[in-house]
């Protein structure tokens, strides 16, 4: 169970590292609305402009713990708490565009199921 919640963090920090710098000005099949950055979407979502630094700079935070929680004790299951809560968050704003299809809260649904797992293990 260890081996396995230890690649669940890798793959939550990962993707979590990608989405917030590769993809962060382009265009994805998961941005809500017709958004096509990731500053477009918190528009959409009608999240103000200081919010996007915040979320940004707290799941980049707590990615980091999660990679360094596998070789130093670090507080892991906390921080995948939170995680999950900012994913939970992510699929609420998926869900309140009405338009869209909920297909594009999947990956945030994926994060967040990962994240407790964490959190659990």
């Amino acid at each position: 169970m260890e081996t396995i919640a230890t690649i669940v963090q890798l793959t939550i920090a990962t993707v979590i590292f990608f989405v917030w710098t590769v993809r962060f000005n382009r265009d994805t099949n998961y941005r809500g609305g017709e958004a096509k950055s990731m500053r477009e979407e918190f528009k959409v979502y009608g999240l103000p402009e200081w919010a996007l630094p915040l979320v940004g700079s707290t799941k980049i935070a707590l990615a980091v713990t999660l990679v360094a929680g596998i070789w130093i004790p670090l507080p892991v299951k906390t921080a995948a708490l939170f995680m999950a809560a900012l994913m939970a968050g992510a699929v609420i704003m998926h869900l309140r565009i009405r338009t869209d299809h909920i297909s594009k809260a999947v990956p945030a649904m994926g994060m967040l199921a990962m994240s407790l797992f964490v959190a659990a293990a």
